[in-house]
């Protein structure tokens, strides 16, 4: 019997990982805290749509957020966790023939 819960929060947190700006943001927070203003620096895009995005990941806990005054940094919930998946998947990657790599801030502890 599938559990339908677990199910949905595993999809979940695989259709947040499945989105390229998502996953790139992830890629910069992995080098440190960044605001919103600096991510649309590095990403080139609007800042509604960056802010939609860190939001996103806020939601499913993979980023934290820390008030600075009229400032808000987001960085990442749990970096060694992140590591893991995305070693893993990385692997399951090689497995099925694509070498791909992310950014060498999400490979090294």
């Amino acid at each position: 019997m599938l559990d339908d819960t677990a199910t949905a929060a595993y999809a979940h947190l695989f259709d947040t990982l499945g989105e390229p700006t998502r996953l790139a943001i992830l890629q910069h927070l992995a080098s440190g805290e960044h605001r919103v203003r600096d991510l649309v620096e590095h990403l080139g895009l609007a800042q509604s749509t960056v802010s939609k995005h860190i939001a996103f990941l806020h939601e499913c806990g993979l980023v934290t957020q820390r008030p600075e005054g009229r400032a808000t940094w987001y960085a990442l919930e749990n970096p060694a966790r992140l590591r893991t998946l995305i070693a893993a998947a990385r692997d399951i990657l090689r497995a099925t023939g694509s070498e791909a790599v992310l950014c060498p801030h999400l490979h090294t502890p």
